[in-house]
């Protein structure tokens, strides 16, 4: 396996290539292999690769093969690969703009849904998007619609119409890319990053936080045992996209924000919407603040993946099933809404808890309590 790159080749790679009797890869690869071997296009890769089998054989690919690359179908395949890397494309392209890149999330829309990739740049400050035709920067640049990001569209790296443009996400969608290209997301260009030390950016240090972790309004916040396990219900996790419905101080939101997905939160007073904006700010996390009231103010949002409802009735509970979530987590203070809330979640299995926790509470001499907070009912919906 050789990475191609447009450059020379190295002369372990070269050496293989001169000895190979069959040679496999791109159209405009090819014309890099010696006139003695039989040349074989990739385009179905099953068939391609039957014809290597026994022979003295070489692929070739672009950059890093084992990075979302022919690697893994290689080996699925029975073969041992002995591989020669090029630099890849995502290192190729940040080295253009001087960044570092360990900070950055590497997601591939290449044979795969874009969804997840657009989540993943909804939700994080620095994503590497790996294209393909119908799932590239003009695609992206429409789904970020809302979400503040600057593209750095690389073109043909290496190649010999290499362009690299830098531009607001919303005009890359009114625009035409070349082929093959890669997509870097960034929330501000200008940007140093922190150093780290786990490429990509370490997990959060705990979930389920402090009431006081928040600022909220008169005590209005999911309380810490109820927000634990509306985490566990909601899973959030990169490439989702959560709504916080009835937002509130957004504490439901940052979480899942701290756990990679993208949120959206839909606030109707304007007070709340302004913490829910600034307890993403003080956590570190993108959450896109929605000012309305639901079931209206969900209109014409992206598709969720999982929904919290934390304020509203059961009309906003049926709106949220209509946008076709896998997962819907509803907290209720009151008994009454029980009942419709249930029905409104028609579709789904449905099943739910109270739940009714007593904290310590401090006493004279250094005593404790048992100090009640409200029972809430927490039900949930899967499709």
């Amino acid at each position: 396996m050789i990475g191609v790159d447009g450059r020379p080749l190295d002369p372990a790679a070269r050496a293989a290539l001169d000895a190979a009797e069959v040679v496999a890869g791109a159209r405009r690869y090819l014309h890099l292999a010696p006139r003695g071997a039989e040349h074989v296009e990739l385009g179905a890769v099953a068939p391609a690769l039957a014809r290597l089998a026994g022979r003295r054989a070489v692929v070739l690919a672009a950059g890093d093969p084992g990075f979302f690359g022919i690697v893994r179908l290689l080996r699925a395949h029975g073969l041992e690969p002995r591989v020669h890397p090029a630099a890849s494309s995502v290192a190729r392209a940040f080295a253009r703009i001087g960044r570092p890149w360990d900070d950055v999330a590497v997601v591939s829309a290449h044979g795969r849904a874009l969804g997840p990739a657009v989540n993943v740049c909804r939700a994080r400050a620095a994503t590497a998007v790996l294209t393909a035709p119908g799932a590239g920067p003009a695609e992206i640049g429409a789904a970020l619609a809302g979400w503040p990001r600057t593209l750095v569209v690389a073109e043909d790296l290496d190649g010999p119409d290499e362009r690299l443009t830098t531009l607001p996400a919303a005009e890359a969608a009114g625009r035409e890319w070349r082929d093959p290209n890669v997509v870097l997301c960034l929330r501000d260009p200008a940007a140093v990053p922190e150093q780290g030390w786990l490429a990509g950016g370490a997990p959060p240090a705990g979930w389920a936080l402090p009431d006081d972790a928040f600022d909220h309004r008169a005590g209005m916040v999911t309380k810490t045992e109820v927000r634990a396990l509306a985490l566990a219900r909601l899973a959030p996790r990169p490439g989702t996209l959560v709504w916080d419905v009835g937002a509130g101080s957004g504490s439901v939101g940052v979480e899942c924000a701290r756990l990679g997905s993208a949120v959206l939160a839909v606030e109707r007073r304007a007070d709340d919407a302004a913490r829910v904006a600034a307890n993403a700010s003080a956590h570190g996390v993108d959450v896109r603040v929605v000012a309305g009231e639901a079931p209206a103010a969900l209109d014409g949002l992206p598709a969720p993946d999982a929904v919290f409802v934390g304020g509203g009735g059961p009309d906003v509970v049926a709106a949220a099933a209509a946008a076709g979530p896998e997962r819907i987590v509803v907290a209720l203070a009151a008994l009454d809404r029980l009942a419709p809330t249930r029905a409104a979640l028609h579709g789904y299995r449905v099943d739910g808890v109270q739940l009714a926790a007593s904290r310590l509470a401090d006493l004279p001499g250094g005593s404790v309590r048992l100090a009640a907070t409200n029972p809430i009912l927490l039900l949930w919906g899967v499709r």
